[in-house]
């Protein structure tokens, strides 16, 4: 028998990952938990160069295969917006940490080449710490810098421009989780304080530190801009992004 709905025995469902795409972020599509369909890239095959560069190949064939650099950053962008928006919303609400390694994740791919959404093998585990560096440790270690060390040889952009990438997402995902209908207040705590830490723990540079500056203008609109700009200006085919942070950016694409 069913145990009745007040009963302390009453089975307690826990939130679902996909339950989170609401209020600021229903407009995003949830990774996929579970068996991955049988075109899913793994994870892994993003650190091996002939896989990586033929999907660059496709993305940058809309750009009319321009500047490598701008090709690679943009096609980061895609990437890291499908693996920022899950890794958070689980790791600050949910205080799941998900199996986001790279060797663990699997990838749909568009025909252009770019990420469209993960495949996960679950939907996380409990945090083993709140501290911000450990909390992100995965994300961090296990799945950024092995790819940015691979698209950086392959591009010629410097490892900075993927991070700050990575590093501008980071942001604004924690910004929009704490108006999140479930939110707590200081729910992104962790995330502001890693974006706050000049570096690591053990003494290594933080590459996500202050990726974004807010500045108050003389008739006091507050603009968002990025640290380091992200390249896209050289792919005439794109317009200026709207927080870059070399003066006349926008000029310089429409002329």
């Amino acid at each position: 028998m069913n145990a009745p709905a007040h009963s302390p025995f009453a089975t307690v469902t826990a939130p679902c990952l996909s339950d989170l795409y609401v209020g600021p972020l229903d407009a995003l599509s949830p990774p996929d938990i579970g068996a991955p369909p049988e075109h899913a890239l793994t994870g892994s095959e993003l650190q091996n160069t002939e896989t990586l560069d033929a999907l660059l190949e496709k993305f940058a064939a809309q750009y009319d295969h321009g500047d490598r650099r701008a090709v690679a950053s943009l096609w980061s962008k895609w990437h890291i917006n499908a693996v920022l928006a899950p890794t958070l919303l689980a790791n600050l609400i949910l205080e799941r940490e998900l199996p986001i390694a790279l060797e663990d994740t699997r990838l749909v791919v568009t025909s252009e080449g770019r990420t469209e959404r993960l495949c996960l093998a679950h939907e996380g585990t409990p945090l083993a710490s709140r501290s911000p560096f450990i909390r992100f440790e995965t994300l961090l270690d296990g799945h950024l810098a092995p790819l940015f060390t691979t698209l950086s040889a392959l591009s010629g952009a410097s490892p900075r421009v993927f991070w700050s990438n990575a590093g501008n997402v980071f942001e604004h995902y924690a910004t929009m989780i704490e108006q999140h209908p479930q939110a707590s207040p200081g729910i992104a705590k962790d995330a502001q304080a890693l974006l706050e830490s000049r570096h690591y723990p053990d003494g290594r540079r933080n590459p996500l530190y202050r990726p974004i500056r807010y500045i108050e203008s003389r008739n006091q609109d507050v603009k968002r801009v990025r640290k380091l700009c992200c390249l896209r200006y050289l792919l005439p085919e794109i317009d200026y992004c709207g927080n870059c942070p070399l003066e006349g950016c926008d000029r310089r694409v429409r002329n």
